[in-house]
């Protein structure tokens, strides 16, 4: 049996890329680019604009590969380009607003998605208010920290804690309203 090094593999893939090898190129847009999109459209509704943005930001990553320095995930670093432009789009194209809370009510409350399916998840994720949306994403899809979140968004922490807060209240809202609707209905 032959033991392949994935890691030299997409080492010397990145190397080809950086020297403007075409084929290595579209290798790596092609492996990485249906979850950069699922990424995208995390942030983004529209998916014709989610598509615009993974494709600016495959642009950004490929001038740019000289950079990444394999010290990480390569998806990691692609994926944190994917999730700036997000940002930035959103900022100038959506103008979003964060809500200041003098109070917020950290809430150890695990949402309960029970039984549903991947595009119910994210059409309650879509319905959520831009500010609550990209805070959630940004906290329980991408794993940052709130210092982390409000140093990216220019907001404070307590105000990312807030919209965490109150994303999470209104996707169990929305959850709790479909099971009623779905047990009512068996």
């Amino acid at each position: 049996m032959k033991v392949i090094n994935l890691h030299q593999e997409e080492k010397e893939m990145i190397q080809l890329a950086v020297e403007n090898n075409r084929q290595a190129q579209q290798q790596i847009y092609s492996r990485f680019s249906p979850k950069m999109l699922s990424i995208c459209r995390l942030y983004v509704k529209d998916l014709q604009q989610a598509e615009d943005i993974m494709i600016t930001s495959f642009m950004k990553a490929l001038s740019n590969l000289k950079t990444f320095e394999h010290n990480g995930s390569f998806e990691g670093w692609i994926r944190r380009i994917m999730v700036n432009e997000c940002i930035s789009f959103l900022r100038v194209h959506k103008k979003v607003s964060y809500i200041e809370d003098a109070f917020y009510l950290e809430e150890s409350t695990e949402i309960d998605a029970f039984d549903l399916e991947t595009e119910d998840i994210q059409l309650m994720i879509d319905n959520l208010p831009d500010g609550y949306k990209m805070v959630f994403n940004l906290y329980a899809i991408e794993g940052y920290k709130h210092k982390e979140i409000a140093a990216m968004l220019g907001i404070n922490e307590g105000t990312s804690k807030s919209q965490l807060s109150h994303a999470r209240k209104i996707l169990q809202q929305q959850i709790n309203a479909t099971k009623k609707f779905d047990y009512g209905t068996k």
